[in-house]
Formats: C-alpha cells, structure tokens, sequence
C-alpha cells in the first residue's frame, strides 16, 4: 500500500545513537481497512479505498452506511481515500493496513490542511515591508501600488493581495522517516507537517526520493 490516513499528534524531540537531537512529529497512522477496490473494468480506473476513525450510524446517511457495512466493517468509517496498490499487491475489501507498510522506508510524504488564519493583510500574508510608521503617513500597513496606469491598465494574475491566509491543502515532501512503532499505530517523520493538533493526514510513501531505510 502506497499510503495511510492518520492523525497528527504533535511534535517532540528525541535523540539518536550520537546524542544529537532530531525534531520530530508523532503521527498516528491508521488502521485502515480496505472498503472498497475500484478495477479499470468497473469503474474506469485503479484504486484501493481505505477507511479511517468511526463514526456514528447516524450521522451518516443510509448509502455511506450500507457502503461500510458491504466491505465487511462493524462500525462506519469517518474518512475515506483513496490510494494506489504496490505492484502485483493482492487487496480485497475488509483488508486492515496498519502502520507497518512505512517499515524499511526512508522518506515519506504527507499532506494536510494548514492553519486557517482568517483575512490578512499583505504584510502578515506576504510578509511585506509596509510605509513609513510615522511621521503623518498614511500608508502604514497598505500594499501600495499593486499596476500600472494605461499600460497594461491591469493587474497582473497572481499579484500578492490580502485575502484569506491558511487552510489549504498542503504537501510536505521527502520527510525521513526516523521510527516506525506499530505496536501504538505512531510513525515519527523529522520536521514539521500542516495543520494542528488533531488534524487529519494522509502519509504516503514519498514519491521524489524513494529510498529505503
């Protein structure tokens, strides 16, 4: 399996066999069970459906329950994605992946939502310089001049503005993998990843540097 949904935890710090320290972020990753494999015949592609958390019955509507309760599973699932099988991999709906696949694999990618921070201006959102403080100026935290005049008589695609900061979907790359606990379901990955404490993830195998442990 190429990936598994979890949740991050925090981060830590812990120190190797040379007492240097790493910084880390504890992930818990999975158990995820298999609700459904998509097949090209049927539906036009590949795909493995894996399940994340539980959720009450009656949260959800009758088609997301029956879709659970086909694959086998007692309890609904909260989330679900979709990721690609390892090559010649036998995957069967009711299938449980834990966070053992990451075992002897060096680098990994995960993809989160970041920390929304509302609207922002393009100082905090930029990170621009701003006017003058002081001295009766008027343009202390405004972006100045964002065009020309007649020519071009536009602004340009992409030009940096205030607007909503945060909550987009964010991927880190190549992050090493520095342990693998599957007896706790926890992967520790060196460095930071998107989003807050608690907030759900999706840790694949990495996809530019993929090299084993």
């Amino acid at each position: 399996m190429q990936g598994l949904i979890g949740k991050k935890i925090g981060m830590t710090q812990i120190w190797d066999a040379d007492g240097v320290r790493i910084p880390v972020t504890v992930i818990e990753a999975g158990p995820c069970p298999v609700v459904q494999v998509k097949t090209t015949e049927k539906d036009g592609y590949e795909a493995v459906q894996l399940g994340w958390g539980s959720q009450k019955a009656s949260r959800l509507s009758k088609a997301e329950v029956a879709h659970c309760a086909k694959a086998g599973l007692e309890t609904p699932v909260r989330v679900l994605r979709e990721f690609k099988a390892d090559a010649g991999e036998e995957v069967k709906a009711g299938d449980v992946y834990t966070v053992s696949v990451f075992e002897n694999i060096g680098y990994v990618d995960v993809i989160g939502t970041s920390k929304g921070h509302g609207f922002q201006g393009v100082m905090k959102r930029w990170s621009f310089q701003g006017g003058p403080m002081t001295h009766g100026s008027h343009t202390k935290r405004r972006p100045g001049s964002i065009g020309m005049r007649q020519d071009p008589g536009s602004v340009e695609k992409g030009h940096p503005m205030p607007g909503h900061m945060g909550a987009r979907r964010v991927t880190t790359q190549n992050l090493k993998v520095v342990q693998v606990r599957p007896e706790q379901n926890i992967i520790l990955v060196k460095g930071a990843i998107p989003g807050p404490n608690g907030g759900m993830v999706i840790v694949r195998k990495s996809i530019k540097k993929a090299v084993k442990a």
